[in-house]
């Protein structure tokens, strides 16, 4: 009987998540809600809420990712591309896009129809495989994505120090996963997320293939790899079973850096290996590291919980000097392009004073559950504290295990030919990135509130005015949404660029535009934004599914002129918002100055930006821009500049309306 009653409420629960009109219904001020929707949140609040739920809880319970049908996906995604295409263009796509439709679509949507059956989710498996883990390119730059430190904290100066305390929680936070007490993250503390993107955080690597890579995990690990000055050490994190202490990592990391002995010939660059052509990496791989030393502590390395790099140079923030927090970046993103093991699952950096980021491969989750691990770390770090001569804190009882040194053959030509190779490639790319980080203070949240626009269109917005200013053109817009309110989901693409934020945009520079007109096409545009957004985290997208019909197309050999036509299409901005405040917390409040810079990511297109943000607090935006060197139409700097003017003109724009509507507002006794 309890197993029956545990089996309907479950099923029940997953009917009512399947509703997502919710999403579609205004909360602002005065905003009235359905009765369909007040019925639905008082059933979901009693099904969810009746007990302290685990991390997988909600699992069983998430509703598989509906697939559209082909003529609402054909609609939108020409609704999408109509702002950027001229009328013999629109017309020509049109045609393609009707020809598509009426013959092969139908044959390819049955096989979705019966992947979406049988699956868990119709395309996070293929996403994985085709989009990241057949990829030949180097992962540094162009999949691998960083974090930083919360810049304007300085909790000790102190390296050893610093790196005991963060491994220490990163590895709490490893032991929250595996016993499940790590609660799930609630979207209106009603409405779960999936959690299974968790499962991979810790104890994984991506191993290198001939012509695909494999994704491995590891169920265990009792030690993490710790790399400085050109050498691998092997360190043990538990002793009879128990969790090292901070005080007790820390002696351990000191160790590692007063060793003085010299690295073995060819060690320095090996980790070059994971910053080259993948195929070049497995080749050498299965030839020179299938015995012996080299086999055993590439193992170690790969089985490890995770990677740390102590860096022997000073990086991070200064208020008096804004080039430090570009160097910030570069550093995370790529380093010297041999010192992290950029397979792994993330690897955390320290600085010598005591700054701290990571670097962390793609394929295995989107930066979300990056972000929710990194809240739990810097907030917890405040909890827990250090002496005020900035060591940590507790006593030493038993010594902890010595870090042990891996051991490695590598004076062989073929493998130290082979490492040149892949540094020569990673060094010629890491030289090309253009990175620049904006830390805007003028306003932030707070405004953008008073405004009543979503603070995600708002920025979107901006970037639309800020690329057409840069570029004198339109362009199509990724902005990644996330899927997680579906079992197993991960993205989809919000196409930023519209009909709506065009007319905006175009308004704003003429000059003879009024300011209602642009205000009014303002709203206008945001609305659509977030529409599009809300049909992103609903499962009505336009990209993913168009994803699938490709792959499909491709298996069983069929030529689509439309489907060449969608994916041959670059993303010339492509955007991201890093998520702050998952978790409860971070309280500003208390720590006003617990704020990160966020992350940010390599450009996707050779001739476009990257653009990562995050919004943090009520006056403070960070803006990760990147973009190629070698490209003489694009500079990170250039769009910078365009952002900070942009978003004072958008602040011009909502003061001197605010302006008009006092003036013209009737008198009245």
């Amino acid at each position: 009987m309890w197993f029956i009653v545990i089996f309907l409420m479950r099923y029940l629960l997953k009917l009512l998540l399947m509703y997502k009109g919710w999403m579609y219904e205004s909360r602002g001020p005065g905003a009235k809600i359905s009765l369909k929707t007040k019925l639905w949140v008082s059933v979901v609040k009693v099904l969810s809420g009746w007990n302290k739920p685990k991390l997988y809880s909600f699992q069983g319970s998430l509703p598989r990712l509906p697939l559209p049908a082909v003529e609402d996906t054909m609609n939108r995604y020409l609704l999408s591309v109509r702002p950027l295409l001229d009328n013999d263009n629109y017309k020509r796509v049109e045609k393609l896009a009707v020809e598509f439709k009426t013959k092969i679509a139908v044959k390819l949507q049955r096989y979705l129809i019966l992947k979406s059956w049988w699956s868990s989710n119709y395309v996070s498996d293929w996403w994985e495989e085709y989009v990241y883990l057949k990829g030949r390119s180097p992962l540094m730059v162009n999949s691998n994505f960083y974090g930083t430190d919360a810049i304007l904290l300085r909790p000790t100066q102190i390296q050893a120090a610093r790196a005991g305390v963060i491994i220490h929680l990163c590895l709490k936070f490893r032991r929250l996963i595996d016993s499940q007490e790590l609660e799930p993250i609630m979207l209106q503390n009603m409405v779960p997320l999936c959690s299974w993107q968790y499962e991979r955080l810790f104890n994984t690597v991506r191993a290198p293939g001939i012509e695909t890579d494999k994704l491995v995990h590891y169920q265990d690990s009792s030690h993490i790899v710790v790399y400085h000055k050109g050498k691998y050490f092997k360190v043990l994190v538990y002793l009879r079973g128990r969790l090292l202490k901070p005080a007790e990592i820390q002696v351990q990391i000191q160790q590692i850096l007063d060793d003085k002995s010299e690295p073995a010939i060819g060690e320095e660059k090996l980790a070059a290996l994971t910053a080259g052509e993948r195929t070049h990496w497995a080749q050498i791989r299965q030839t020179m590291f299938n015995r012996g030393h080299n086999r055993t502590s590439l193992h170690c390395i790969e089985r490890a919980a995770f990677t740390v790099s102590l860096d022997d140079m000073e990086y991070g923030y200064d208020e008096t000097d804004p080039k430090k927090l570009d160097e910030f970046g570069h550093v995370l993103l790529h380093g010297k392009g041999y010192d992290r093991w950029f397979d792994k699952s993330f690897n955390l950096c320290f600085s010598t004073n005591g700054f701290v980021g990571f670097n962390a491969e793609h394929s295995w989750a989107d930066a979300p559950v990056m972000g929710h691990l990194w809240e739990y770390v810097i907030w917890s770090e405040l909890e827990i504290g250090y002496q005020p001569d900035g060591n940590t804190k507790g006593t030493i009882v038993t010594n902890p295990p010595a870090p042990i040194r891996l051991q490695w053959e590598l004076n062989k030509e073929e493998i130290l030919s082979a490492i040149d190779i892949s540094y020569s490639v990673a060094h010629k790319l890491l030289n090309d990135v253009d990175l620049r980080i904006l830390m805007y203070t003028k306003y932030g949240k707070g405004f953008m509130k008073k405004c009543r626009v979503s603070p995600d269109a708002f920025i979107q917005l901006i970037l639309q005015l800020s690329y057409y200013r840069d570029a004198s053109r339109f362009c199509l817009t990724y902005e990644a949404s996330m899927t997680r309110l579906f079992r197993e989901g991960r993205t989809e693409t919000v196409r930023s660029c519209t009909i709506e934020s065009t007319e905006w945009v175009r308004a704003m520079e003429n000059p003879n535009s009024s300011i209602e007109e642009r205000m009014a096409l303002f709203i206008k545009a945001s609305n659509r934004h977030q529409l599009g957004y809300q049909d992103a985290m609903a499962g009505r997208g336009i990209d993913r599914h168009l994803f699938c019909l490709y792959v499909v197309a491709k298996y069983l050999e069929l030529e689509s002129p439309f489907l060449q036509e969608v994916f041959n299409e670059p993303w010339r901005l492509s955007t991201s918002q890093t998520p702050y405040g998952q978790t409860s917390l971070l309280d500003l409040k208390k720590y006003p100055k617990c704020v990160s810079a966020g992350g940010g990511f390599g450009p996707v297109a050779d001739d476009g930006y990257g653009v990562s943000y995050i919004i943090v607090g009520e006056d403070t935006i960070f803006f990760h821009v990147s973009s190629k060197k070698s490209c003489p139409i694009t500079s990170s700097t250039n769009f910078v500049k365009q952002i900070e003017k942009s978003l004072h003109d958008v602040q011009t724009l909502f003061n001197d309306y605010n302006k008009l509507k006092k003036t013209n507002k009737p008198i009245t006794d």
